[in-house]
């Protein structure tokens, strides 16, 4: 039966027509995905129906790329879901890609974690770009940001960082180097950007806690953002519900935040006092001073991006820095040395910012620790807005971008005994990380590079130089340090950082 219909339907010039045109489409299909293939970056084989690569990237994901990598070069194409994905993890690309090119790749891809933690994206990391964005980022900059800001909290950078010195004198045996730092980087921010400190004792830890899994999921892989018709997935995984409860949980934080701004301004306490982000921002969504209503949503999202940007990555690169000091007891030594001549080895001193200009070991050694331990492995990622050729393949609109700052750190083309932690190799070296330098890019560059570089820095160097200079540090009981990371938006310690300090 089946054969006579075939034959039939054979026999008939309609149907003959039409299986000449059905054999020439697929012939021409063929064709035309042979030559795509050839246009477009190379890509690893073996890649799942409907998933693509997306589940074969691991819990550790920059480390999978860097393998891909070494098969199949700095550039090659990722199929995540339905969404092409080219991965760059060599200095030249990374620079076609954030300077030569820097307006087409210059957008951010649509991400539901950004929707549901930062109010729609509409922060300043995570914003698409366009006139919103340039307005929102003039504002953190000019007011929190800028050099002539940063240098005006100096007072407050030195003042917390001699609380934090006293507090480890009062009980050295055992120190927490993790919640430590926690603690400095929030007081920090919270001072020159909320004005008061927010979460003190276990409402730090809390607070730290709630931060940590807000970077994680804005990390995190959905499957919503790759094959939205499965988004169900990330209903029942619990991801979704995880998303929500951080959501309300920071929301209610921000709320406080700006209630007792409000409330402060109403009692008429504001007069003389010193105006921090939180109450420049609610002046211009009074007077409307940005050209467009700026909404409370932005207002938090804003809050947010300079508050979890502040503190986490600050705190996770003293961290790691703390903990490759630990690790290489002859570059704890030499630094000490540097610091001991340029401030003296007065018991009583501490170091202050005048002093930090003249120790270059000091940034040798956080060059290094950024070089090994960007506080962002996977820069976040970007979107190609128009087709643009790259070392000769074609890349079509609407392709995410995601840069391996890892990768391109432990480079062995560019780097000598890439893995090993060796300071040295910035002294008299010119190389920066403030995004001019491709080698080097922990806080990406170009237009979406991160704004809050010299807020950071300084913080970092005042910290880390006065823990050196006051203290002998050594791991408790001689142990082995766990060097492990555990993988979010940043890359934090696995397992927190505990040192025992002795007054010198």
């Amino acid at each position: 039966m089946d054969c006579d219909l075939l034959v039939a339907l054979i026999g008939h010039p309609a149907s003959v027509a039409g299986f000449i045109v059905l054999f020439i489409w697929l012939l021409f299909c063929q064709k035309s995905s042979s030559q795509e293939e050839q246009s477009s970056p190379p890509s690893p084989p073996r890649k799942l129906p409907i998933f693509g690569h997306l589940l074969k990237l691991g819990s550790h994901p920059h480390i999978t790329l860097q393998s891909y990598a070494r098969r199949h070069g700095p550039l090659f194409l990722l199929h995540l879901g339905s969404k092409p994905t080219i991965v760059v993890s060599s200095s030249e690309i990374a620079r076609d890609i954030m300077k030569t090119h820097d307006l087409v790749f210059a957008n951010r891809p649509k991400s539901s974690m950004a929707d549901k933690l930062l109010y729609n994206a509409s922060d300043i990391s995570a914003a698409p770009y366009g006139e919103y964005w340039r307005q929102m980022r003039s504002v953190g900059v000019l007011h929190l940001l800028s050099n002539k800001r940063v240098q005006s909290f100096r007072s407050v950078r030195e003042e917390e960082v001699k609380l934090m010195i006293e507090k480890i004198q009062r009980n050295p045996i055992s120190v927490n180097l993790t919640e430590t730092f926690s603690g400095l980087t929030n007081n920090v921010v919270c001072r020159v950007a909320l004005g008061a400190k927010y979460g003190v004792g276990e409402d730090l830890i809390n607070l730290r806690s709630l931060l940590l899994e807000f970077l994680e999921l804005l990390g995190s892989f959905g499957v919503r953002d790759f094959i939205p018709w499965l988004g169900w997935i990330d209903g029942i995984s619990g991801l979704d519900a995880r998303a929500k409860r951080v959501a309300k949980e920071l929301d209610v934080f921000l709320g406080r935040v700006i209630q007792d701004h409000v409330d402060s301004e109403n009692r008429d306490e504001n007069s003389g006092k010193h105006k921090d982000l939180v109450d420049v921002l609610l002046w211009i969504q009074r007077n409307n001073t940005i050209g467009f209503p700026l909404e409370m949503d932005s207002i938090k999202a804003l809050i947010l991006d300079m508050f979890a940007a502040g503190t986490e990555t600050t705190s996770t690169v003293m961290e790691w820095t703390m903990s490759e000091l630990l690790k290489h007891p002859e570059a704890m030594k030499k630094l000490k040395s540097e610091i001991r001549e340029i401030s003296g080895d007065h018991k009583a001193y501490y170091v202050n910012e005048d002093d930090l200009d003249k120790m270059h070991y000091l940034k040798a050694v956080l060059k290094e620790t950024l070089r090994l331990h960007p506080p962002i492995p996977l820069l976040v990622p970007r979107e190609s807005t128009q087709c643009i050729k790259l070392k000769g393949y074609d890349i079509k609109p609407k392709t995410r971008v995601m840069i391996n700052a890892w990768a391109i750190g432990r480079d062995p083309e560019v780097w000598d005994e890439a893995e090993e932690f060796r300071p040295e190799r910035f002294m008299n070296n010119s190389i920066d990380f403030k995004g001019h330098d491709f080698d080097l890019i922990p806080f990406g560059a170009g237009r979406r590079g991160c704004p809050g570089i010299a807020f950071a820095t300084v913080i970092n160097e005042i910290a880390l130089a006065n823990l050196v200079h006051k203290f002998e540090w050594m791991l408790p009981n001689g142990e082995d340090l766990d060097m492990t990371g555990a993988f979010g938006l940043t890359i934090h310690r696995k397992h927190p950082l505990v040192a025992t300090a002795t007054p010198c």
